[in-house]
């Protein structure tokens, strides 16, 4: 760019920047009264008291004192006409002079022409302005937003009840200067630069505009090299091309940048400003702006020539244009501060002017509304009898039914009916029930947009033409005759005609209209409005009030918008969210929540801001006893090599984790801990410099900060094994824990130092991981109702949801508030049994309330969720039914707060809560209470007894353990494991596995817990027994479990040949009592489960929760304290009898599970304790899942699971690849020689003890042949068809 351009773009913004000032300096001190001087001519109304023109000016007393319409009704308007276009600032109003009437609440709208009115609005609604309360008084209101324009209607809305309708009005402002330029279609204004080539780096250009047509470009610039700028209208929407690229993309076939606005086919001013810096885009049309980046490298727009308005005109070919041109008005267009329209205005030689005029024409047309789906209609009168029919008008809505028009056609000749129906255009004639004629056009014709419809019947033949497609019936009509009806209905049905006069097979149309035309001849709808034409109902006539509901999207996370003439709908498919506007988060927002919920260790979504804007990110949740880790995996967690990088060609990876830096960073941010392990291994490739110079290698972390300390060391210091300076000759490694927080995650490393001989380096980075959730648990306790915490406004105008957990002892007290001037939220709990969310944006308080059946001052946590959107407000208290209520789609809708937010309290200090809350979310916001508690009186940190509320979550006889934060669940004296002790304990045992617990002394179990809780020892009253174990065989017989009390006394537990289940206790030489299950053969490869309680002498055997045996032993028999448990096959000599040592001569293949006597799990001690419990662990035992393996080969080797992480990778401590340990020659060959002789070593005893069991086994065999192959035998069905049970049955089930 040379010098002059950048001169020119230089002062373009200098101008932009003055014109803006000007803009200013106008509107400032804009409040003269501009009704005061108006002649009574210059007012009108609906009707008048007097039936003529009247004055109706503030104060004013001569006459009747101002305006009244002669009925007080619904419809009527005073209105003004000011003379020209000025800015309104503000009005005022009085009731009628020395009277009883007067207007309480009244609307305004807005004209440039005395046709197609505009309603004001605030807050994107219809503003409704507080009248007077007596005739006197002056209510004065300011506009929150100036408007523009020559007319202003006053429409009142509700109004004295013991008076009538009366006023005086004021209206202020100041006169409003501009300069306008008409196109007409054809016509383009071209500004010519002063150079060839106008390169900028930065634009603004702004302009008004106002058009009934939907498409046309209202300018366009480009270059030879590809840069261009485009501004068109396209169905009603503005959209923005914009490229810097010096590419050859055409305009033709680029999507546009952005697209802004809707409806601006309204023939009202729309505002347009476009700012350029560089590639950052601001986007602006009226209200509703758009930021965003422009794509590529460079940062000008290079326009070559001129800049064309209106048009996008042929070079060489005059009067031709590319695309459709723009038809409407155009006022003050400034382009980087250089006012176009002035310049043409004055015939500026930079200017060529093409059929543009400097006034704005305006077309007379009158839209009409109709306003409600049931009672709206439109009766305008035809021409009956005429031989034929035409009929022809506009319409857009939202809706996709309704009913368009209805005639009885003359003569006998049926019904014509027009209707939308599913968006869709249906034309149907019909006598009676029978349909004569039907045509069906268009589709989605509810998009909002104007369509074009017209009926023609000439000579029997139908035609229906939509937006200049005409479309006939499929049928022959030529014996049809149609005569046009006396009346057509528009619309809707009167509920006092019948259906031949009129039929309205579906609901009434709701939508605009314009444009209607009846036998060719145009109706007045302003004398349908004054009464002298036709009739109507529930209409609004000289306007169309289309709203779009979707302009902005309320949808939030990318939720998609569609709407109805009424209200909008959000579609939250494949976004994560849900609700009324997609604000609610599907998932957790981390992974203790997913715990709490009693989940187990897998890939979980998380959510870190729940109905914040963040979306959610996959991670693996590994939920322990100890701890609950989050790991985040990224890209590349493989050890990785690294040759010929130096500073000048450094080697660089970029690490990936799958989402966003912002949710990496809330992630961490909310954790109690996070690390990620680093491993660099090098071979003469310095590391780090010296202490104070620039490293040879370094890692990228959070704010894209380079960090040279490794894993161990301390931020800031340049620290590792390989040394400072000295090249590490030998392989040599560093490996460590980076920790902290402020600077995790890793995002990229730097490698600068492997570019010479035989040097090299090694790198990994593990996947992120963390653990504690700082707020899940994050409570505060309140001791008085004048204590509380206060925080920051809570700014939520559309969307506000609280969440938070309770529990008090308290009969009542307000949980939350925050106030406005008018507007509040509170959450309270107003009676032990009743929870209350109250709310007001500006309409009123709505309440909603949850009664509980059960009190909730228990002292028990308690969960509630109150949200309110633009949808419906809601309020959930723990799993009770929703309380809901729509909200309202007109009248205020933003919630606008400005007090502090109090917090187990108000600010009056009255009626707070004294208990405790935690885990406080306000809009996925996670409020730190504890710490605003360490500075506030009458609350403090944290809250205790989680166990009485959660310890339910501990199963299976698992204890639950206070902790600061949550709890825990100890599973030391239960069977199972898990954190909520759930969890199966589970072995597969081979036919010479044996399980045997010595009962003895108390033992320590952890080396961290305390004796009494993590002690396994001997019950010493043997008067109270609990037997419980689940297992799976296809075994029998099978030894399943046998505890020895003495020489002679002993209980097993068995099962027979024949597949039933015993039970033996021996009491003695002579007491042998047997307890037989025979329901079923049990091994059958499925899963069972046995309990054997024992009370003094009360027995019950409990089996799969089917069959249950009780027994009550004799006042004789003896119970002795129990030495041994065995778990499969017995091994030592302990004097069986002959049907035990049957069962146990085969011993126990098969899977057996959580294994219980009383207080001890010898299963798991064995599992887990073999260190430090008295238990014995012989032949082969493999830890497995028995429900995994439930109609599976029990006797195949189970799949051990890894303790490495969780995304199947290998041990993140491994060494260098082969490529690096290749070096090592030496080293490897001893290990390799070592190794050889261990497997040699290994092979020799594997061979001698496998003779040796053999040899046993033959000798075990010699009383009964089995097959050879019985230790797999399991695989295979075993016959029990024909067997006879050896077993003595004593009792049976």
């Amino acid at each position: 760019m040379d010098s002059t351009a950048r001169l020119t773009s230089v002062l373009t913004l200098l101008f932009s920047g003055l014109w803006q000032l000007g803009l200013t300096a106008t509107n400032y001190n804009c409040d003269d009264p501009l009704a005061s001087l108006l002649s009574p001519m210059a007012f009108s109304s609906s009707s008048d008291l007097t039936g003529t023109p009247i004055s109706a000016q503030l104060n004013w007393r001569v006459g009747t004192g101002g305006w009244s319409p002669a009925d007080s009704s619904a419809q009527q308007w005073l209105q003004m006409d000011l003379g020209n276009r000025v800015e309104i600032t503000a009005v005022a109003t009085q009731g009628r002079y020395g009277s009883s009437d007067w207007v309480t609440s009244y609307s305004l709208m807005f004209s440039d022409t005395g046709r197609n009115w505009k309603q004001y609005k605030q807050e994107d609604s219809i503003w409704t302005f507080a009248g007077n309360m007596n005739a006197d008084s002056v209510v004065h209101h300011k506009l929150l937003h100036s408007v523009r324009a020559r007319f202003i209607r006053f429409v009142p809305l509700e109004w004295n009840p013991s008076g009538k309708i009366g006023m005086r009005v004021e209206v202020y402002g100041c006169s409003y200067k501009s300069d306008v330029a008409d196109f007409d279609g054809r016509s383009s204004l071209l500004y010519r630069f002063n150079q060839k080539l106008m390169s900028t780096l930065k634009d603004v250009i702004s302009l008004k505009f106002k058009s009934m047509q939907g498409d046309g470009v209202l300018f366009h610039g480009e270059g030879q090299r590809g840069d261009h700028i485009t501004l068109e209208l396209q169905n009603g929407r503005l959209a923005l091309y914009l490229n810097l690229d010096d590419s050859k993309a055409r305009l033709s076939s680029s999507p546009p940048l952005a697209t802004l606005g809707s409806l601006l086919d309204d023939q009202h001013w729309h505002s347009v400003l476009i700012e350029r810096v560089g590639k950052q885009v601001n986007f602006t049309v009226d209200k509703h702006t758009e930021h965003f980046r422009t794509k590529g490298e460079a940062d000008a727009l290079d326009i070559d020539y001129e800049l064309s308005f209106g048009g996008i005109p042929v070079p060489g070919k005059p009067g031709t244009f590319l695309k459709k041109n723009f038809h409407g008005c155009i006022e003050n267009l400034y382009y980087n501060g250089i006012n176009i329209i002035d310049l043409a205005k004055r015939r500026k030689h930079q200017i060529y002017t093409g059929n543009v005029t400097f006034s704005c024409s305006e077309p007379q047309i009158v839209p009409i509304t109709f306003v409600n789906s049931s009672s709206s209609y439109l009766l305008l009168p035809g021409t009956p009898q005429i031989d034929g029919l035409s009929v022809s008008f506009q319409f857009r809505t939202w809706n996709k039914d309704g009913l368009l028009l209805s005639t009885e056609l003359s003569e006998g000749s049926g019904t014509l009916l027009l209707s939308l129906e599913g968006g869709i255009l249906r034309l149907a004639i019909q006598k009676t029930t029978q349909h004569v004629a039907e045509i069906l056009t268009g589709s989605s014709l509810n998009d909002g947009l104007w369509h074009s419809v017209s009926i023609n019947a000439r000579r029997s033949r139908i035609t229906l033409t939509l937006d200049n497609d005409s479309a006939s019936p499929a049928q022959d009509t030529a014996r049809v005759q149609i005569y046009s009806g006396n009346s057509y209905y528009f619309g809707g049905c009167p509920d006092n005609l019948t259906d031949s006069q009129c039929l309205n097979p579906i609901k009434a149309f709701q939508g605009c209209m314009r444009l209607i035309f009846i036998d060719n001849q145009p109706k007045d709808l302003i004398s349908v409005q004054q009464g002298s034409l036709g009739n109507f109902s529930d209409l609004h006539i000289d306007l169309c009030s289309i709203k779009d509901r979707c302009l902005p999207n309320y949808c939030e996370h990318g939720g998609r918008c569609s709407q109805s003439w009424t209200t909008f709908y959000c579609n939250c498919s494949d976004t994560g969210y849900t609700g009324g506007t997609c604000h609610d988060s599907i998932y957790e927002q981390s992974c203790e929540v997913y715990r709490h919920q009693g989940n187990t260790a897998g890939f979980f979504y998380v959510d870190p801001d729940g109905t914040g804007p963040l979306g959610p990110l996959q991670v693996y949740c590994n939920i322990t006893e100890d701890k609950i880790w989050m790991s985040v995996q990224h890209n590349n967690t493989e050890l990785t090599r690294v040759q010929g990088s130096s500073p000048e060609k450094p080697y660089t990876m970029t690490l990936d984790y799958g989402g966003s830096m912002e949710q990496l960073e809330a992630l961490i941010d909310g954790s109690e801990h996070c690390e990620q392990e680093v491993a660099y291994h090098c071979r003469r490739s310095r590391l780090l410099n010296t202490p104070d110079g620039t490293p040879f290698t370094w890692w990228i972390g959070r704010a894209n900060e380079r960090h040279p300390y490794w894993g161990g060391s301390l931020p800031g210091v340049q620290q590792c094994e390989c040394g400072l300076e000295e090249n590490c000759l030998d392989l040599t490694s560093d490996t460590g824990f980076l920790s902290f927080k402020d600077h995790l995650p890793v995002t990229q490393i730097v490698i600068t130092d492997t570019n010479r001989s035989n040097s090299e380096a090694a790198w990994r980075i593990g996947p992120l991981r963390c653990y504690g959730d700082r707020h899940f648990w994050n409570a505060v306790s309140f001791y008085t109702e004048a204590s509380y915490l206060h925080f920051p406004t809570f700014h939520a105008e559309f969307s506000a949801d609280i969440s938070f957990f309770f529990k008090t002892t308290a009969l009542s007290g307000v949980f939350l508030e925050n106030l406005g001037m008018k507007d509040f939220i509170r959450l309270e709990m107003s009676s032990p049994s009743e929870i209350m969310f109250a709310i007001d944006v500006g309409n009123g308080p709505v309440e909603l309330i949850v009664q509980s059946p059960s009190l909730l001052n228990d002292n028990q946590w308690h969960y509630i969720r109150a949200e309110r959107n633009l949808k419906e407000t809601s309020l959930q208290v723990d799993s009770l039914p929703r309380s809901t209520r729509q909200t309202s789609e007109d009248g205020h809708f933003r919630l606008q707060l400005n007090s502090q937010l109090f917090v187990g309290g108000t600010s009056s200090r009255q009626k707070g809560f004294v208990g405790c809350i935690r885990s406080l979310h306000l809009n996925g916001q996670k409020l730190d209470l504890e710490e605003r508690a360490k500075v506030t009186s009458g609350v403090r940190p944290g809250c205790p007894g989680h166990c009485s509320s959660y310890g339910s979550n501990c199963h299976n006889g698992g204890k639950c353990v206070e902790k600061h934060s949550g709890y825990s669940c100890d599973c030391t004296n239960s069977p199972y494991e898990g954190p909520f002790c759930q969890k199966e304990v589970s072995a597969v045992f081979e036919a010479s596995a044996s399980i045997t617990y010595m009962f003895q002394e108390p033992y320590p179990v952890t080396k961290n817990m305390s004796l009494s809780s993590s002690s396994i020892y001997t019950d010493v009253t043997p008067s109270k027994e609990i037997i419980a174990l689940s297992f799976v065989t296809a075994q029998a017989p099978s030894l399943l479990l046998f505890i020895n009390s003495s020489s002679q006394d002993f209980l097993a537990l068995y099962i027979c040949k024949n597949g039933s289940l015993q039970v033996r206790y021996q009491l003695g030489k002579e007491e042998s009592y047997v307890f037989t299950i025979d329901a079923e053969n049990f091994a059958n490869r499925r899963m069972h489960h046995v309990k054997i309680s024992r009370e003094g002498r009360e027995l019950t055997i409990q089996m799969d929760q089917q069959f249950r045996l009780s027994y009550n032993f004799s006042p004789e028999a003896e119970f002795r304290p129990v030495r041994s448990l065995t778990l499969g096959k017995i091994t030592e000599n302990v004097g069986l009898d002959s049907e035990i040592a049957k069962a146990n001569t085969l011993g126990f293949v098969g899977c057996l599970s959580s294994v219980q006597y009383n207080h001890i799990a010898p299963l798991k001690a064995a599992l887990r304790h073999t260190t430090i419990a008295p238990v014995t662990v012989q032949g082969t035992l493999t830890e497995s899942s028995c429900g995994a393996m439930v109609d599976s080969d029990v006797n195949a080797v189970t799949t051990v699971h890894s303790s490495s992480d969780p995304f199947g990778k290998t041990d993140e401590r491994e060494p260098l690849t082969n490529a690096v340990r290749s070096d090592s020659a030496v080293i490897g060959g001893v290990i390799a020689v070592v190794i050889f002789i261990t497997f040699c070593i290994i092979g020799i005893m594997t061979r001698f003890l496998y003779q040796q069991k053999q040899t046993h086994r033959t000798n075990q065999m010699k009383e009964k042949e089995y097959p050879d192959n019985l230790d797999s035998s399991f695989r295979n069905d075993i016959d029990l068809q024909n067997t006879v049970s050896e077993c003595k049955r004593e009792y049976f089930i």
